[in-house]
Protein backbone atom coordinates (compact mmCIF):
# COMPACT_ATOMS: atom_id res chain seq x y z
CA UNK A 1 0.00 0.00 0.00
CA UNK A 2 2.65 2.47 1.32
CA UNK A 3 4.75 1.34 -2.30
CA UNK A 4 1.77 2.09 -3.73
CA UNK A 5 1.33 5.75 -2.65
CA UNK A 6 4.72 6.52 -2.84
CA UNK A 7 4.77 5.62 -6.66
CA UNK A 8 1.46 7.86 -7.15
CA UNK A 9 2.45 11.03 -6.30
CA UNK A 10 6.01 10.54 -7.32
CA UNK A 11 5.40 8.55 -10.68
CA UNK A 12 4.64 11.65 -12.40
CA UNK A 13 8.15 13.95 -11.95
CA UNK A 14 9.88 10.41 -12.07
CA UNK A 15 8.42 10.17 -15.51
CA UNK A 16 9.18 13.78 -16.42
CA UNK A 17 12.91 13.27 -15.53
CA UNK A 18 13.25 10.55 -17.68
CA UNK A 19 11.86 11.97 -20.18
CA UNK A 20 14.23 14.76 -19.95
CA UNK A 21 17.41 12.94 -19.72
CA UNK A 22 16.07 11.06 -23.06
CA UNK A 23 15.19 14.43 -24.96
CA UNK A 24 18.67 15.49 -23.94
CA UNK A 25 20.43 12.63 -25.07
CA UNK A 26 18.95 12.45 -28.47
CA UNK A 27 18.93 16.30 -28.65
CA UNK A 28 23.11 15.39 -28.50
CA UNK A 29 22.77 12.60 -30.86
CA UNK A 30 20.91 14.12 -33.96
CA UNK A 31 23.71 17.54 -33.31
CA UNK A 32 20.69 19.61 -31.80
CA UNK A 33 23.57 20.24 -29.04
CA UNK A 34 27.12 21.01 -29.69
CA UNK A 35 29.96 18.66 -28.50
CA UNK A 36 33.79 18.39 -28.70
CA UNK A 37 35.56 16.20 -29.97
CA UNK A 38 39.92 16.06 -29.88
CA UNK A 39 42.16 14.10 -31.47
CA UNK A 40 43.12 11.30 -29.08
CA UNK A 41 40.73 7.99 -27.97
CA UNK A 42 38.41 9.60 -25.33
CA UNK A 43 36.61 6.80 -22.85
CA UNK A 44 34.14 7.47 -20.87
CA UNK A 45 33.92 5.95 -17.15
CA UNK A 46 30.56 6.60 -16.25
CA UNK A 47 27.15 5.04 -14.52
CA UNK A 48 23.68 5.52 -14.27
CA UNK A 49 22.86 5.89 -10.71
CA UNK A 50 23.60 8.31 -7.62
CA UNK A 51 26.41 7.30 -5.51
CA UNK A 52 29.56 5.24 -5.83
CA UNK A 53 29.47 2.09 -8.25
CA UNK A 54 33.42 1.67 -8.49
CA UNK A 55 34.45 4.34 -11.52
CA UNK A 56 37.77 5.58 -9.37
CA UNK A 57 39.10 2.48 -8.37
CA UNK A 58 38.76 1.09 -12.61
CA UNK A 59 39.54 5.16 -13.46
CA UNK A 60 43.33 4.05 -11.68
CA UNK A 61 43.38 0.20 -13.24
CA UNK A 62 42.82 1.75 -16.48
CA UNK A 63 45.26 4.86 -16.10
CA UNK A 64 47.73 2.33 -14.64
CA UNK A 65 47.21 0.13 -17.49
CA UNK A 66 47.90 2.66 -20.40
CA UNK A 67 51.03 4.27 -18.23
CA UNK A 68 52.29 0.55 -18.31
CA UNK A 69 52.18 0.49 -22.09
CA UNK A 70 54.23 3.88 -22.14
CA UNK A 71 50.98 5.76 -23.35
CA UNK A 72 50.78 9.01 -21.20
CA UNK A 73 46.76 9.11 -19.87
CA UNK A 74 45.19 12.41 -18.92
CA UNK A 75 42.17 11.68 -16.31
CA UNK A 76 39.23 14.44 -16.85
CA UNK A 77 37.30 14.98 -13.66
CA UNK A 78 35.30 17.45 -12.18
CA UNK A 79 36.96 17.71 -8.67
CA UNK A 80 33.87 17.61 -6.93
CA UNK A 81 34.11 19.46 -3.94
CA UNK A 82 37.21 21.22 -4.16
CA UNK A 83 37.98 24.74 -4.64
CA UNK A 84 39.36 24.31 -8.27
CA UNK A 85 35.79 22.86 -9.43
CA UNK A 86 34.46 25.93 -10.50
CA UNK A 87 37.47 27.73 -12.01
CA UNK A 88 39.46 24.30 -12.92
CA UNK A 89 43.06 23.53 -12.50
CA UNK A 90 45.78 20.60 -13.15
CA UNK A 91 47.30 17.74 -11.09
CA UNK A 92 50.69 16.90 -12.78
CA UNK A 93 52.01 13.79 -12.87
CA UNK A 94 54.07 13.07 -9.57
CA UNK A 95 52.62 15.58 -8.24
CA UNK A 96 50.53 14.11 -5.44
CA UNK A 97 52.55 15.69 -2.32
CA UNK A 98 52.30 18.69 -3.22
CA UNK A 99 48.38 18.74 -3.80
CA UNK A 100 45.11 19.14 -1.26
CA UNK A 101 41.48 17.57 -1.30
CA UNK A 102 40.28 21.20 -0.28
CA UNK A 103 41.62 22.49 -4.10
CA UNK A 104 41.43 19.22 -5.96
CA UNK A 105 38.74 16.74 -4.68
CA UNK A 106 39.34 13.85 -2.82
CA UNK A 107 39.10 11.29 -5.71
CA UNK A 108 41.77 13.63 -7.68
CA UNK A 109 44.09 13.75 -4.70
CA UNK A 110 43.55 9.75 -4.54
CA UNK A 111 43.98 9.02 -8.36
CA UNK A 112 47.13 11.13 -8.65
CA UNK A 113 48.51 9.13 -5.71
CA UNK A 114 47.86 5.79 -6.89
CA UNK A 115 47.95 6.32 -10.77
CA UNK A 116 51.10 8.66 -10.64
CA UNK A 117 52.17 8.91 -14.22
CA UNK A 118 49.01 10.59 -15.35
CA UNK A 119 47.77 14.14 -15.50
CA UNK A 120 44.51 14.73 -13.71
CA UNK A 121 42.36 18.14 -14.81
CA UNK A 122 39.51 19.00 -12.54
CA UNK A 123 36.44 21.65 -12.95
CA UNK A 124 32.60 21.21 -13.89
CA UNK A 125 33.56 23.04 -17.52
CA UNK A 126 35.90 19.56 -18.70
CA UNK A 127 35.24 20.62 -22.19
CA UNK A 128 36.62 24.12 -21.75
CA UNK A 129 39.32 22.75 -19.48
CA UNK A 130 40.71 19.90 -21.94
CA UNK A 131 40.98 22.72 -24.44
CA UNK A 132 43.00 25.12 -22.51
CA UNK A 133 45.13 22.36 -21.29
CA UNK A 134 45.83 20.03 -24.04
CA UNK A 135 48.46 20.99 -25.42
CA UNK A 136 50.84 21.32 -22.14
CA UNK A 137 50.14 17.67 -21.59
CA UNK A 138 49.80 16.50 -24.94
CA UNK A 139 47.56 12.53 -24.04
CA UNK A 140 47.66 9.60 -25.29
CA UNK A 141 44.43 8.47 -24.25
CA UNK A 142 41.73 10.39 -22.53
CA UNK A 143 39.48 8.73 -19.99
CA UNK A 144 36.33 11.18 -18.61
CA UNK A 145 35.92 10.26 -15.04
CA UNK A 146 31.69 10.14 -14.74
CA UNK A 147 31.51 10.38 -18.11
CA UNK A 148 28.02 9.17 -18.82
CA UNK A 149 25.78 11.98 -18.59
CA UNK A 150 28.43 14.45 -19.54
CA UNK A 151 27.36 14.97 -23.57
CA UNK A 152 29.60 18.07 -23.89
CA UNK A 153 32.79 15.86 -25.19
CA UNK A 154 32.65 13.21 -28.43
CA UNK A 155 33.94 9.43 -26.99
CA UNK A 156 34.98 6.45 -28.42
CA UNK A 157 34.25 4.29 -25.71
CA UNK A 158 31.46 3.94 -23.24
CA UNK A 159 31.96 2.14 -19.83
CA UNK A 160 29.03 1.65 -17.40
CA UNK A 161 29.54 0.73 -14.38
CA UNK A 162 26.63 -0.89 -11.72
CA UNK A 163 27.21 -2.42 -8.20
CA UNK A 164 26.05 -5.80 -7.50
CA UNK A 165 25.37 -4.89 -3.59
CA UNK A 166 22.66 -2.02 -4.93
CA UNK A 167 19.24 -3.31 -3.85
CA UNK A 168 17.35 -3.91 -7.33
CA UNK A 169 14.08 -2.01 -6.05
CA UNK A 170 16.39 1.17 -6.65
CA UNK A 171 16.99 0.57 -9.90
CA UNK A 172 14.19 3.52 -10.95
CA UNK A 173 14.50 6.91 -11.81
CA UNK A 174 14.97 9.45 -9.12
CA UNK A 175 12.67 10.64 -7.41
CA UNK A 176 10.93 7.00 -7.32
CA UNK A 177 14.63 5.63 -6.56
CA UNK A 178 18.33 5.43 -7.37
CA UNK A 179 18.88 6.07 -11.52
CA UNK A 180 20.08 9.57 -13.02
CA UNK A 181 18.36 8.53 -16.25
CA UNK A 182 16.76 5.09 -17.27
CA UNK A 183 17.73 2.15 -18.34
CA UNK A 184 16.83 2.95 -21.76
CA UNK A 185 20.54 4.96 -21.80
CA UNK A 186 22.38 1.67 -21.86
CA UNK A 187 22.05 1.80 -25.78
CA UNK A 188 25.08 3.79 -25.79
CA UNK A 189 26.73 1.25 -23.64
CA UNK A 190 30.04 -0.24 -25.34
CA UNK A 191 31.38 -2.31 -22.14
CA UNK A 192 29.70 -2.88 -18.54
CA UNK A 193 31.38 -3.23 -15.84
CA UNK A 194 29.72 -4.89 -12.77
CA UNK A 195 31.61 -4.09 -9.74
CA UNK A 196 31.69 -5.75 -5.83
CA UNK A 197 30.46 -9.29 -7.07
CA UNK A 198 32.37 -10.99 -4.60
CA UNK A 199 29.93 -9.74 -1.99
CA UNK A 200 26.89 -10.54 -3.27
CA UNK A 201 25.82 -14.29 -4.23
CA UNK A 202 25.36 -15.58 -7.54
CA UNK A 203 21.71 -14.80 -7.52
CA UNK A 204 21.84 -11.41 -7.16
CA UNK A 205 24.35 -10.91 -9.65
CA UNK A 206 22.00 -12.66 -12.65
CA UNK A 207 18.90 -11.14 -11.06
CA UNK A 208 21.12 -7.67 -12.69
CA UNK A 209 22.18 -9.05 -15.44
CA UNK A 210 18.43 -9.65 -16.54
CA UNK A 211 17.42 -6.59 -15.72
CA UNK A 212 20.18 -4.97 -17.69
CA UNK A 213 20.39 -7.16 -20.60
CA UNK A 214 17.34 -6.53 -22.73
CA UNK A 215 18.48 -2.80 -23.11
CA UNK A 216 22.28 -3.76 -24.43
CA UNK A 217 23.19 -3.90 -28.02
CA UNK A 218 24.31 -6.84 -29.53
CA UNK A 219 28.11 -7.63 -29.21
CA UNK A 220 28.60 -5.22 -25.10
CA UNK A 221 31.05 -6.97 -23.18
CA UNK A 222 29.73 -7.51 -19.58
CA UNK A 223 32.79 -8.18 -17.00
CA UNK A 224 32.65 -8.63 -13.19
CA UNK A 225 34.73 -7.20 -11.04
CA UNK A 226 35.69 -7.55 -7.15
CA UNK A 227 37.54 -5.85 -4.44
CA UNK A 228 41.12 -6.87 -3.59
CA UNK A 229 42.35 -5.42 -0.24
CA UNK A 230 45.72 -4.87 -0.31
CA UNK A 231 46.98 -4.20 3.58
CA UNK A 232 46.42 -1.58 6.29
CA UNK A 233 48.50 1.59 5.86
CA UNK A 234 49.35 4.54 8.37
CA UNK A 235 49.43 8.40 7.53
CA UNK A 236 52.56 7.83 6.44
CA UNK A 237 51.36 5.29 3.59
CA UNK A 238 53.26 2.88 4.83
CA UNK A 239 51.92 -0.75 4.88
CA UNK A 240 51.69 -1.63 8.49
CA UNK A 241 49.80 -4.49 8.45
CA UNK A 242 48.46 -7.42 5.89
CA UNK A 243 45.01 -7.79 6.07
CA UNK A 244 45.18 -11.18 7.93
CA UNK A 245 46.01 -9.01 10.85
CA UNK A 246 42.95 -7.82 11.04
CA UNK A 247 41.33 -11.04 12.80
CA UNK A 248 40.46 -10.42 16.50
CA UNK A 249 41.79 -6.87 16.43
CA UNK A 250 39.13 -3.88 18.00
CA UNK A 251 38.13 -1.33 15.26
CA UNK A 252 36.72 1.65 14.89
CA UNK A 253 35.41 2.44 11.40
CA UNK A 254 35.18 5.87 9.66
CA UNK A 255 33.96 6.76 6.56
CA UNK A 256 32.23 9.63 4.53
CA UNK A 257 31.83 8.18 1.13
CA UNK A 258 28.30 7.50 -0.91
CA UNK A 259 28.63 3.53 -0.06
CA UNK A 260 29.87 2.37 3.34
CA UNK A 261 28.25 -0.89 3.77
CA UNK A 262 30.24 -2.60 1.49
CA UNK A 263 33.28 -0.65 3.07
CA UNK A 264 32.13 -2.20 6.56
CA UNK A 265 30.90 -5.49 5.31
CA UNK A 266 34.49 -5.99 3.80
CA UNK A 267 36.21 -5.30 6.84
CA UNK A 268 34.15 -7.33 8.84
CA UNK A 269 34.35 -10.38 6.64
CA UNK A 270 38.81 -10.01 7.38
CA UNK A 271 37.53 -10.84 11.15
CA UNK A 272 37.75 -7.69 12.82
CA UNK A 273 35.58 -6.73 15.93
CA UNK A 274 34.30 -3.99 14.95
CA UNK A 275 33.15 -1.95 18.00
CA UNK A 276 31.39 1.00 16.26
CA UNK A 277 30.62 2.68 12.53
CA UNK A 278 30.91 6.27 12.14
CA UNK A 279 29.67 7.41 9.28
CA UNK A 280 29.39 10.86 7.57
CA UNK A 281 27.79 12.81 4.15
CA UNK A 282 29.68 11.40 1.22
CA UNK A 283 32.82 13.95 0.67
CA UNK A 284 32.53 15.10 3.93
CA UNK A 285 35.08 17.30 4.99
CA UNK A 286 36.08 15.90 8.14
CA UNK A 287 36.77 18.48 11.68
CA UNK A 288 39.89 18.26 13.53
CA UNK A 289 38.14 18.16 16.76
CA UNK A 290 35.88 15.48 15.70
CA UNK A 291 39.13 13.27 14.53
CA UNK A 292 40.48 14.10 18.31
CA UNK A 293 37.31 12.67 19.82
CA UNK A 294 37.08 9.85 17.66
CA UNK A 295 40.77 9.23 18.52
CA UNK A 296 40.40 9.70 22.60
CA UNK A 297 37.52 7.07 22.35
CA UNK A 298 39.55 4.72 20.09
CA UNK A 299 42.41 4.65 23.08
CA UNK A 300 39.79 3.97 25.58
CA UNK A 301 38.15 1.04 23.70
CA UNK A 302 42.07 -0.20 22.93
CA UNK A 303 40.99 -0.09 19.05
CA UNK A 304 42.40 1.23 15.96
CA UNK A 305 40.68 3.43 13.49
CA UNK A 306 40.12 2.70 10.33
CA UNK A 307 38.97 4.49 7.40
CA UNK A 308 39.06 4.15 3.24
CA UNK A 309 41.60 5.37 0.92
CA UNK A 310 39.40 7.94 -0.60
CA UNK A 311 38.30 9.32 3.17
CA UNK A 312 42.24 9.46 3.88
CA UNK A 313 42.52 11.90 1.45
CA UNK A 314 40.22 14.68 3.58
CA UNK A 315 41.45 13.03 6.70
CA UNK A 316 45.13 13.90 5.65
CA UNK A 317 44.21 17.46 5.76
CA UNK A 318 43.07 17.29 9.86
CA UNK A 319 45.41 15.10 11.26
CA UNK A 320 49.05 12.83 10.77
CA UNK A 321 48.07 10.82 13.71
CA UNK A 322 49.76 7.29 12.90
CA UNK A 323 46.80 5.66 15.19
CA UNK A 324 44.49 6.35 12.06
CA UNK A 325 44.73 3.63 9.25
CA UNK A 326 43.81 3.42 5.82
CA UNK A 327 42.32 -0.25 4.25
CA UNK A 328 44.10 -0.11 0.90
CA UNK A 329 41.48 -1.69 -2.11
CA UNK A 330 42.22 -2.41 -5.71
CA UNK A 331 39.99 -4.22 -8.11
CA UNK A 332 40.22 -7.72 -9.44
CA UNK A 333 38.43 -8.97 -12.47
CA UNK A 334 36.36 -11.96 -11.80
CA UNK A 335 35.80 -12.39 -15.65
CA UNK A 336 35.74 -10.42 -19.15
CA UNK A 337 39.24 -9.19 -18.66
CA UNK A 338 40.20 -9.95 -21.90
CA UNK A 339 37.42 -9.12 -23.86
CA UNK A 340 37.56 -5.39 -21.84
CA UNK A 341 41.31 -5.58 -22.97
CA UNK A 342 40.57 -6.06 -26.63
CA UNK A 343 37.93 -3.02 -26.95
CA UNK A 344 40.43 -0.91 -25.43
CA UNK A 345 43.05 -2.03 -27.73
CA UNK A 346 40.51 -0.95 -31.19
CA UNK A 347 40.32 2.35 -30.29
CA UNK A 348 43.71 3.42 -29.52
Amino acid sequence: MKNSIVTFFLGPFSYVWKSVYRLRRLGYKIDLFSSNSFRVPIISVGNLSFGGTGKTPLTIWLANYFSHQKLSPLILMRGYRGKMEKKGGIIKSGEFTNVDSKDFGDEAVLISRKASKANIIVGKNRSQNLAFYYEQVSPDVILLDDGHQHLKIKRDLNLILFDATMDLKKYKVAPLGYLREGLSSLRDADVVLIGKCDQVPPSTISALEDLITPYLNTGVVVAKTGLVPTGIYNSAFEKVMGTSDLEGKNVILLSGIASPYSFFSLVESLGANVVKRVSYPDHYYFKEKEIKALLKEADSKDSIILTTEKDFMRLRDVTDDLAIYFLGIDINFLSGENEFKKIIQKIL
